[in-house]
């Protein structure tokens, strides 16, 4: 499931990436992306850290997307805030993949391929939506605007 904290940070890097290149607050970010500012400003800089976005400090400071929208695919996004997208570590091929540690044998385990199948199509989907088709819809994603 798409933590909170997961829409907050897609919702504003969209709102950057409507920006055009122009550098936005915290703040403005927090009100366009309908976020708490201070919750954000700790996701952006989880994002800075990660190279998806860069901050300017000072009084003319704020957040720029640090690649082109289009470079910038949702998968990338949520697993710096989240994680995996896989739903077991068994069928993370990029990160924390490790056998469950309730399972004793991954030949035999009755779940992982429909767990694999999941994570396959769930990646297919967020690599393949960039923060420039979000930004291009005209509308934030029924994805980042409710908490399912």
């Amino acid at each position: 499931m798409l933590s909170q904290k997961a829409r907050y940070g897609l919702r504003a890097l969209v709102e950057l990436a409507r920006a055009e290149g122009a550098q936005l607050t915290s703040g403005a970010l927090a009100l366009r992306a309908d976020a708490p500012r201070k919750f954000l400003e700790a996701i952006l800089l989880e994002l800075s850290r990660s190279h998806v976005v860069t901050s300017r400090r000072g009084k003319f400071g704020g957040y720029t997307l640090a690649r082109p929208a289009t470079d910038i695919a949702f998968a990338e996004v949520i697993r710096v805030i989240d994680g995996p997208l896989a739903l077991a570590p068994c069928v993370s091929p990029r990160l924390g993949y490790r056998k469950c540690d309730d399972c004793p044998d991954l030949a035999a385990c009755t779940l992982r391929e429909a767990l694999l199948r999941a994570r396959d199509a769930t990646a297919e989907v967020l690599e393949a939506y960039s923060l420039a088709d979000a930004a291009a819809s005209g509308s934030t994603p029924a994805i980042l605007r409710s908490a399912v």
